[in-house]
């Protein structure tokens, strides 16, 4: 099976008017149903009233259905078909039931053709073009007017005839004359004889005629020769400009090579540094995602710290109801400076100073955290007695020793601090 082979089978299939599309993917495996379709239709536009048996459920029954079919074709349209390539249902079987449509596509051709033909002979005799017809009508009056002129003439010469019947009748009965036909004989021969001398002048001519034109040629075929030995004397002979002009050419391929080489690699350097170009890109393209991710997660965590130091700073604040009437009072007088053993304690904005080692530096550790946020919000003077305060703690020396406390040493309750954070 070649591919042209089943394109022409489904083309004509198409114009002979198939009803089903058939695609040449249809054939590439065998697929008896639409092989067994295609010949019944096939055979009933050959001859709509052929008995051919449908049912080819069974391998007897598609067995006996193909041997219909060739009967069939054989005797009523001479057409020999190979039953084992038809079974097959393939591309095989295409061949053979193209030699069917092709019968079925040329008669339905010609049918066209001729009805073609009849339509433009119809179309012909009413087509009458005036234009191409005027110089067959000047012919036909030019015809007319000679006949009626002719017929005239005929007319005139056959009113003579009873005058010329008897002038005619006389010279016939009249006998002839040896002489006169003599002279006419020698005369006619005269005339050949002219025509001739002529013929064999003419003949004469044309031998010198010939010879002139092989001389000619002669002359011609020994110039040929004379340019041909000029060609090879100057086709041996080398040019004073050859050697510089093959130089030249080798620079000029050397050059070449050169340009073709640069411009490849400039070619590929020009990738790479768009390459390159892209890669830094993309990476800062990453690194400003990163940052900015940073920054985001920066800020959460500066909310999340913001968040928990003000709780913390709310719990500290708050202060327990149960302490009575005393605590209230201590908290409505102002704050006194208290010396302890790690430092002086003032007022609002105490400073503790003390060592960083031994027992108290938990107790230390938790005198310098920040318990009031507030400070930020007080005005320059209390800013700037709190640091008279913490000056005059630092310089002054401490007259007093460190009192001793019932039940050891106990930080005191911080209200505010100048170690914020």
């Amino acid at each position: 099976m070649s591919f042209r082979d089943l394109r022409n089978f489904t083309e004509m299939m198409r114009a002979l008017g198939y009803p089903r599309l058939i695609s040449m993917e249809n054939f590439r495996t065998p697929n008896f149903s639409l092989v067994a379709e295609i010949l019944k239709w096939l055979v009933k536009r050959y001859e709509p009233q052929s008995d051919v048996p449908t049912d080819v459920d069974t391998e007897a029954d598609r067995i006996f259905f193909i041997k219909a079919v060739a009967q069939f074709m054989a005797t009523k349209a001479h057409i020999k078909l190979n039953t084992k390539r038809l079974y097959q249902a393939d591309g095989y079987a295409v061949k053979e039931m193209l030699k069917i449509t092709s019968v079925l596509y040329s008669a339905m051709k010609t049918k066209q053709m001729a009805l073609g033909d009849k339509v433009e002979q119809d179309n012909n005799k009413f087509k009458f073009d005036l234009g191409s017809r005027i110089s067959d009508l000047k012919a036909a009056r030019q015809l007319a007017s000679e006949v009626t002129s002719k017929g005239a003439s005929l007319y005139d010469l056959l009113g003579k005839e009873v005058d010329l019947r008897e002038m005619r009748s006389a010279a016939i009965a009249r006998p002839l004359e040896i002489t006169e036909t003599e002279k006419a004989l020698r005369a006619a021969i005269k005339e050949v004889l002219k025509s001739v001398d002529k013929t064999k002048d003419m003949l004469n001519n044309v031998v010198s005629d010939e010879a002139t034109l092989d001389g000619k040629i002669e002359k011609k075929k020994q110039e040929l020769e004379r340019n041909r030995k000029r060609l090879q004397t100057l086709q041996s002979v080398r040019p004073a400009f050859m050697d510089e002009y093959e130089k030249i050419e080798e620079d000029l391929q050397k050059h070449y090579e050169t340009y073709v080489e640069k411009f490849r690699n400039l070619s590929f350097l020009e990738s790479q540094l768009n390459e390159y170009h892209r890669l830094e890109q993309e990476r800062f393209e990453e690194a400003e995602n990163t940052l900015r991710l940073m920054q985001n997660k920066l800020r959460e965590e500066e909310r999340e710290l913001m968040k928990s130091s003000l709780k913390d700073e709310d719990s500290d604040i708050d202060v327990p109801e149960d302490e009575g009437s005393d605590s209230d009072m201590e908290e409505l007088r102002p704050a006194k400076p208290h010396l302890t053993r790690n430092g002086l304690m003032t007022g609002r904005g105490a400073r503790f100073i003390g060592n960083m080692q031994g027992g108290d530096s938990d107790e230390t550790e938790d005198s310098e955290i920040d318990v009031d946020e507030d400070d930020e919000e007080d005005d320059e003077g209390e800013e700037e007695e709190s640091k008279d305060l913490e000056d005059e703690s630092l310089d002054d020396p401490i007259s007093r020793g460190p009192r001793p406390s019932r039940g050891g040493m106990r930080p005191p309750l911080l209200e505010e601090s100048d170690n914020d954070f």
